[in-house]
Formats: C-alpha cells, structure tokens, sequence
C-alpha cells in the first residue's frame, strides 16, 4: 500500500527592502522579520504637473519593481514619501538654505504627508499598492526657532525638513493619522497587511515568545547594502 504523500509547506520568501534609508530600515525592524537591504536606481524627478500624491505612488513602486527585478524571488518592499503643501510638492531639503524655506513656507500651516508603500514579487507576480495620509499641523514658527532647530537636528534628508521622531515633534501642534509610523516613513500597519497578502506570515512564528520547553531564539535581521549618506530612497 504506498503511504499517503506527505505535503512540503512553501519556504517563506526571502524579504528585501528595496531602501537604503535608516529611517525605514529601523522601523521594519519592529517586525522581527529577517529582511535584507538593496539600494533602488530610481529617478525620482517629478513629472511635469504630477500630483504630490501621484508621485509618492508611483516612486515606491518604481523602487520596488527596480530591485524585484535583481531578486526576482524575494518579496521587496518599496517606498516613498512627498509631503504636499497646497498641492505642491515639496522633498528632501538637501541643504540648509533650502530647509529653511521649507519650514518657512509651512509654518502655522496644515501639510500633508503621502507615505507610499509597495510590495512586488516577481516569481509569484504579486504587486500591490497602498497609501498613508498624514496631516501636520506646524506651529507659527519664529525664524530663530528654525534656525534652532536645523542647527541641531539637520534634517536635510527629511522631506518636509523635520524628523517628527526627533526633536522635530516641538515644531507641530498636532498630526493626525491611521497609520502611526507613516510619517516617518514606512507605514508599518499596511506593510504587515500587504506582506500578509503577498505570503508571508507577519508576525512571524520564529518571532513568537518560545514555550518553556523550547530554547528561546532571537530573531536576526541581517542588513547587506548599509546607507551611504546622500544615498536615502
């Protein structure tokens, strides 16, 4: 009599987050989800009249697609932020100068964050998208405030000129959100919903507290790629 055939459960699939950003590379460590790192070649030049939220969607899944394409059997992770100010764009400082226009322009005003996220994998042809809205709400800032500020946080990397998990939150007067982690930059709520239909298991069972029975693991995140300055997608 042959034995009833004994099913193999899939592999779960090699996770890679297709950022070089810290910011985003620490937040997807919340989900002690072992993950490496790849660096997009992506042109993130607006196109002419593009809506600040058509532009934060369409670079995260340009990201993703980019380095789906180098690890076609993995599931890549990609990303964008734009903030929006009146409908227009407005992106990573890159300098002084140009931080203290950002701040400038939007104090004592409302600006929205568009935090896209895109999850593709080439092998089982999955791709899907998604989108966190943040309102930030800035203080009536004095000149001298901003200059404070950027002397001592400098973020030039930061689209919007402030790192609202920094010493950045005592410029707002309020933010509003479904997705508490998009504002910095990975909206961790919807990552875990889109890794969830792209197969994975989020939490993973390796990072679920061990019976008293079992040796207690640790869950690893090995990084390979690490952030070269100037170099955050």
């Amino acid at each position: 009599m042959t034995p009833p055939a004994v099913m193999t459960p899939s592999p779960t699939p090699r996770l890679v987050l297709g950022s070089t950003s810290p910011y985003r590379r620490e937040l997807l460590q919340r989900l002690q989800i072992a993950f490496d790192v790849a660096a997009p070649r992506v042109d993130e030049t607006p196109l002419p009249g593009e809506a600040p939220e058509a532009l934060a969607r369409r670079l995260a899944l340009a990201k993703a697609r980019a380095v789906a394409a180098d690890h076609p059997d993995a599931v890549v992770i990609g990303s964008d932020q734009v903030a929006d100010l009146d409908g227009q764009p407005l992106g990573k400082p890159g300098s002084h100068e140009r931080a203290v226009a950002q701040l400038r322009a939007m104090r004592g005003r409302t600006v929205i964050f568009h935090t896209a996220l895109a999850v593709v994998c080439e092998r089982s042809g999955f791709s899907a998208t998604d989108l966190a809205r943040v309102e930030v709400r800035f203080r009536a800032l004095s000149d001298e405030e901003i200059e404070a500020y950027l002397r001592a946080e400098q973020p030039y990397d930061c689209a919007g000129s402030a790192k609202a998990e920094g010493l950045g939150i005592s410029l707002l007067e309020a933010i509003v959100s479904d997705d508490p982690t998009a504002l910095i930059g990975l909206p961790l709520i919807r990552t875990c919903q889109l890794l969830r239909q792209a197969g994975m298991q989020v939490p993973a069972l390796s990072a679920l507290p061990a019976s008293p029975s079992s040796p207690t693991t640790s869950p690893t995140s090995p990084l390979t790629s690490p952030a070269s300055p100037g170099d955050l997608q």
